[in-house]
């Protein structure tokens, strides 16, 4: 809506090989608009570079060609031998914009009408000549006059747009950071969330935000009780708490808040004495073996936290007749620079929102369901130290500089009593949201996500360098606001209510505003919990913006003394970016700091809220250079977004991410030759339709409306209806990083390890099916509307 458009020119097929060309297209000045109404009106220049034996001599561009033996398949896909090796990596060319040369072939699938030429008389030659005569002339004049009053060595307008950015971001400062840091940290003990609210809400508005709101919503939490819950050994009767303190007197006045916060938000509660079955991490294969030596009915589960999502794993127990669950982390899955054996943490249990508006706002006359819990198994975090108690196990377990797992032998036998001790309580979460409108397209969005701290929940303060990276970035924006520029999107900074209890205040306010958010949402940038560690940068975004990641993280990385490999992924994450990814598919992108021990360990230990682990960020990052780091990287994705002509989006990783994950032992012909055509016509989109976007020759706004339209919403075709518990309803997001593969099919080959029918798996091939088929009939439509559009102007 009010974007800017391009035509497409006529383009000529030729040659054998497919081949791709760099375009590289300067920004307009800041300050002037090119979204303009009248096609007629001139539109900002952009020069257009063209550079084609340039890119065939780079290296590696042998491997983004297509073989005659791909194309023969893409033909005859039922009847086709697909080769695995013929996928790409999922990368796409050297720039966003690609000019495409194809075989002769293949003209007849996509040609594209030329415009008619009409016969001219001399007369008409003669009129033409001589207004050129005239206009030459007039341009002499016009170009004297400009040059008396210019530089003659102007700046294009991509130099100024650079500078532009530079000047937003050089403002940016660690010692702010910290400041800002310092005095957030200082609320958190307040009774609710409202005095942070408003401190952050004042702190926006004084900064020049526009519209800063605070949206409130009542809301079903599940909280600590009024002591700590225990656990008592069977066999000597011995009391403890969860980090594994005797429950004396003295040991529940100790550490008091931290233990009333060791606790699984939404479980049941009551007491259960039951044998105690270790089932490791709950996987399919472990469920698979116990099931054939112990009755598992109303037991208790000790289990580890970690490689596959908590909520799939309790699911599995649930199913499999257990009715508790210790959950501990081994500490052979802890980093080694942390020392957490003795420490509680919490977990939420919640898949998002209020859980008793399920799938709606929880607004006033909303009908409220009775969902006290939301699993019927007892579920109780407990510390490692605890667990090594319960198993018996000898206090060192490391030889030779090897960590050796805990694990309860299959013929001991262990029973305990565990109590749990919640309540649930309706408590008003609220979210902060301000607007800084855009100039020339205010109806798209780019969304900001922080949290901030809720009393009812752990008192770290990992919300508190969330809250000081935004705010640090809204300070650098509104400076140069106030000078007058402004993005061309609007950019929408949220900051998140209710975050630790299944990212409540995000959930709520995304139902509330689902379908104005469905048509207008660009991106959201995550900047959940940016610090979590010291020793390398790892950055998560949607396929359609890994590009754009990788670049800003070269750039980062060529601006300090040490560089390590770049690390993107399309990887489930924690935190507020949830509802936008998996119920608007929207783009999404976020920079964090991490340990590189936690990297190398365990996927989803990071469900475990450790109040203690919070409050290290200071000796993490004393001096506040890695925020400092994190703000710019973000500040500048979060520029680029918002006033690119053209979103930053790659159509051609998204197809090349599908067949990366469809590599396998068994791969299934039938989606291969689906995702090969996706491919195709990803490839003929991003060359014939992004790349005459950034020729100012070429680009009118109905266009490049029309392009951006197809690009925001390319991901919501990989949304699909049912997916295991914990898992991403946005297929495109994998597990864990060291699988490549689609997670429900792999989840559905665990699922048939259990079951004697396939059924599962055939339900998860229907389903990536249907997605891969939804994105090719997309971008084939759009190939269609955009080859329409060029024979009505013709």
């Amino acid at each position: 809506m009010g974007e800017n458009e391009a035509s497409l020119p006529n383009t000529s097929l030729q040659g054998k090989k497919m081949a791709y060309q760099k375009v590289n297209a300067d920004q307009r000045a800041p300050g002037h608009s090119q979204y303009l109404d009248n096609d007629d009106l001139q539109a900002t220049a952009l020069d257009l570079e063209w550079d084609m034996e340039k890119e065939l001599e780079e290296p590696g561009f042998e491997q983004f060609q297509l073989d005659s033996a791909e194309n023969q398949n893409l033909e005859n896909p039922e009847t086709a031998d697909l080769n695995l090796d013929s996928i790409q990596p999922a990368t796409s060319p050297k720039g966003r914009f690609q000019r495409l040369q194809e075989e002769s072939d293949y003209v007849t699938r996509y040609t594209r009408s030329a415009p008619k030429s009409n016969p001219c008389n001399f007369c008409r030659l003669l009129k033409i000549l001589c207004t050129a005569i005239i206009l030459f002339i007039l341009g002499i004049l016009i170009g004297y006059y400009a040059l008396k009053n210019c530089p003659s060595n102007a700046t294009s307008s991509a130099t100024l747009d650079l500078q532009l950015y530079q000047e937003i971001l050089q403002t940016i400062q660690a010692e702010d950071i910290k400041k800002s840091f310092r005095n957030l940290v200082q609320l958190y003990k307040s009774e609710d969330d409202t005095e942070i609210s408003k401190k952050i809400k004042t702190h926006w508005t004084s900064l020049g935000l526009e519209e800063v709101q605070f949206v409130n919503y009542s809301v079903l939490l599940h909280l600590a009780g009024p002591s700590a819950s225990s656990v008592i050994l069977g066999s000597s009767g011995q009391c403890f708490r969860p980090n594994g303190q005797p429950c004396s007197e003295e040991a529940r006045t100790h550490n008091s808040q931290d233990l009333l916060y060791s606790y699984a938000a939404y479980s049941a509660k009551g007491t259960l004495e039951a044998e105690v079955i270790d089932v490791g991490y709950g996987n399919a294969d472990d469920l698979k073996r116990i099931q054939k030596m112990k009755n598992t009915t109303n037991q208790i589960a000790l289990l580890k936290l970690g490689k596959l999502p908590l909520l799939y794993k309790l699911s599995l127990l649930e199913k499999a007749g257990f009715g508790g669950v210790l959950l501990y982390i081994d500490p052979c899955d802890l980093p080694k620079t942390a020392n957490l054996s003795h420490d509680t943490f919490m977990v939420s249990l919640n898949p998002g929102g209020d859980p008793s508006t399920p799938g709606y706002p929880s607004v006033d006359g909303s009908f409220r369901q009775n969902r006290s819990n939301l699993t019927s198994l007892l579920v109780q975090p407990i510390s490692a130290f605890l667990a090594e108690k319960l198993i018996s196990s000898p206090n060192s377990r490391t030889k030779n500089g090897v960590c050796s797992p805990l694990e309860l032998p299959d013929n001991d036998e262990r029973t305990v009593n565990m109590q749990v001790q919640t309540v649930t309580k309706f408590k008003t979460i609220t979210n902060v949201v301000g607007y800084l409108k855009g100039l020339t397209s205010p109806d798209r969005y780019i969304i900001v996500g922080s949290h901030h701290h809720t009393a009812y929940g752990p008192y770290g303060q990992e919300w508190a360098s969330s809250t000081a990276v935004i705010t640090a970035f809204i300070r650098a924006l509104m400076l140069r606001v106030k000078k007058g520029w402004r993005p061309d999107r609007t950019i929408v900074f949220c900051s998140w209510g209710g975050t630790a209890f299944g990212n409540i205040g995000s959930y709520e306010w995304g139902e509330d505003f689902k379908k104005v958010l469905q048509r207008n949402v660009v991106a959201y940038v995550s900047l959940h919990s940016p610090i979590r560690g010291n020793s390398s940068l790892h950055s998560i975004a949607s396929p359609s913006l890994r590009q754009l990641v990788i670049e800003k993280n070269h750039f980062n990385c060529s601006r300090r003394a040490k560089c390590q490999e770049t690390n993107v992924s399309s990887v489930q994450i924690q935190g507020d970016a949830d509802y936008f990814i998996n119920h608007l598919g929207v783009p999404t992108v976020q920079f964090a700091f991490e340990d590189i021990k936690a990297l190398e360990g365990p996927s989803f230990l990071s469900e475990a809220l450790f109040p203690k682990l919070a409050t290290k960020i200071e000796e993490m990052d004393p001096f506040f250079n890695l925020h400092e780091t994190i703000t710019k990287l973000s500040g500048e994705v979060i520029l680029q977004i918002a006033n690119e002509p053209v979103l930053p989006f790659n159509a051609l990783d998204v197809a090349l991410e599908v067949q990366n994950s469809l590599k396998g032992d068994q791969p299934n012909t039938q989606l291969l030759a689906l995702a090969s055509r996706l491919r195709e016509s990803a490839e003929l989109f991003q060359s014939d339709e992004m790349r005459p976007a950034n020729d100012p020759k070429e680009r009118i706004p109905l266009r490049v409306r029309m392009l951006n339209d197809i690009l925001q919403d390319m991901e919501k075709n990989f949304l699909v209806q049912q997916v295991p518990p914990g898992f991403y309803r946005n297929i495109l997001y994998h597990l864990d990083e060291k699988t490549s593969q689609f997670s429900i099919l792999l989840e559905a080959q665990e699922r048939c390890k259990l079951l004697a029918s396939n059924e599962t798996l055939q339900e998860a091939l229907s389903e990536v099916l249907k997605s891969i088929n939804s994105a090719q009939v997309y971008f084939k439509a759009g190939l269609d509307v955009f080859e329409s559009v060029l024979v009505g102007k013709n």
